[in-house]
């Protein structure tokens, strides 16, 4: 069992900047893939950014390539999303979730925890 806790979220003006973290619970944190998702008003959650259990393999959603980068600090049980360039359309509450995987990124379906969500407002 896995519990994540989302923080960072908050109100920036577009071009801005935002560190998103994810702490989990639990002692086999490094076993986990993490990934970051997103839920605009009225929309689907959908994916944003996903990296492998070492680190070593990270993928993006296209609307955020260039501008976001995820990582993570096993010592600390943490996966950050650090968010530059932020544009109006980025304004959502983001989830992190965790799933037990592999060398490779688990499909963007098959996440089997997952944060409360913490809320991202840009302003233009």
């Amino acid at each position: 069992q896995v519990q994540l806790v989302e923080s960072g979220g908050g109100l920036v003006q577009a071009g801005g900047s935002l560190r998103l973290s994810c702490a989990a619970s639990g002692r086999t944190f490094s076993s986990y893939a993490m990934g970051w998702f997103r839920q605009a008003p009225g929309k689907e959650r959908d994916f944003v950014a996903a990296i492998n259990w070492s680190g070593s393999s990270t993928d993006y959603a296209d609307s955020v390539k260039g501008r976001f980068t995820m990582s993570r600090d096993d010592a600390k049980s943490t996966a950050y999303l650090q968010m530059n360039s932020l544009k109006p359309e980025d304004t959502a509450v983001y989830y992190c979730a965790a799933r037990r995987w592999g060398a490779t990124l688990p499909p963007t379906n098959g996440y089997d925890y997952w944060g409360q969500g913490t809320q991202v407002t840009v302003s233009s």
